[in-house]
């Protein structure tokens, strides 16, 4: 099966080196430009700059962002599974998604990863254990988010889409043929190549269509023409990462003007 998508645009307005009434008005002018989803971050302490700058937490700072905007998407990229238990995960996603449904239906993306950032856990009291115990523990729990949402009173207001994370070609891979909706990963286009690859062959192995699982990767320092091969392999959602103390928005302006034009051959087939 093909689905056909259009190009999107995400923006990571990163929690750090900021105040939080900067961090608000920049989310406010990114939904007037066009972009498509707002994402942050779900660590505790700056990633990079000072390392004991300004500084958000993330879950609180989508729900207001869900208040505050009317049309875009919004989600963590990604959420940190070992910082809250599964079942509490499913509730906090499915009330942003009450908050953020301007029109009857949300806008929260759940956006999930195993972890990394060590001093995260070492300074909350979270263990840290390994790469392969965080894993295993983000395949243990998406079971239980996924089943909480179905219990929940209210429900939630769609079938909340789930981001998983990450790139690792036994394990990762394998979380994602069986839960994601949207895969996000770092990877160039003929890392892209090799790795879709692996998800399809994860996807037989689990009974699902990996073509149904949107392909996301980030900006960074690629090109224009270095999107337009990754988009021939099948990517559709591209974000830009932005940073305090400021926020400078041209780069952001500058990819929604490519995606209008990746776009406008596709609606005008349509």
């Amino acid at each position: 099966m093909t689905i056909s998508r259009p190009i999107r645009i995400g923006v990571q307005i990163a929690p750090q080196h900021a105040r939080y009434e900067l961090i608000r008005d920049v989310a406010a002018e990114l939904e007037q430009m066009g972009a498509d989803i707002l994402f942050n971050w779900d660590h505790f302490f700056p990633l990079s700059g000072e390392r004991d700058g300004l500084h958000f937490e993330s879950w609180s700072m989508l729900a207001a962002l869900a208040e505050q905007t009317s049309s875009v998407e919004l989600g963590s990229l990604v959420n940190c599974n070992s910082y809250r238990n599964p079942n509490l995960q499913a509730d906090m996603a499915r009330t942003i998604d009450h908050i953020s449904a301007k029109g009857g239906v949300g806008r929260f993306i759940f956006g999930t990863g195993a972890g990394w950032f060590e001093r995260d856990y070492d300074e909350y009291g979270y263990e840290f254990g390994t790469p392969g115990t965080r894993i295993a523990a983000l395949a243990r729990d998406l079971p239980i988010i996924r089943d909480r949402w179905t219990k929940l009173n209210p429900a939630p207001t769609r079938q909340i889409p789930i981001l998983i994370g990450g790139g690792g070609e036994k394990k990762t891979l394998r979380i994602v043929a069986e839960h994601a909706d949207i895969w996000h990963s770092f990877s160039d286009a003929a890392t892209l190549e090799r790795k879709l690859g692996i998800l399809a062959q994860h996807g037989e192995a689990v009974g699902r269509d990996t073509s149904e699982i949107e392909v996301s990767t980030e900006v960074r320092t690629i090109s224009h023409e270095d999107a337009d091969d990754l988009v021939g392999l099948g990517a559709t959602l591209f974000t830009i990462g932005l940073s305090g103390p400021s926020y400078d928005l041209e780069k952001v302006r500058d990819w929604l003007a490519w995606r209008d034009e990746q776009n406008a051959p596709r609606a005008s087939a349509e």
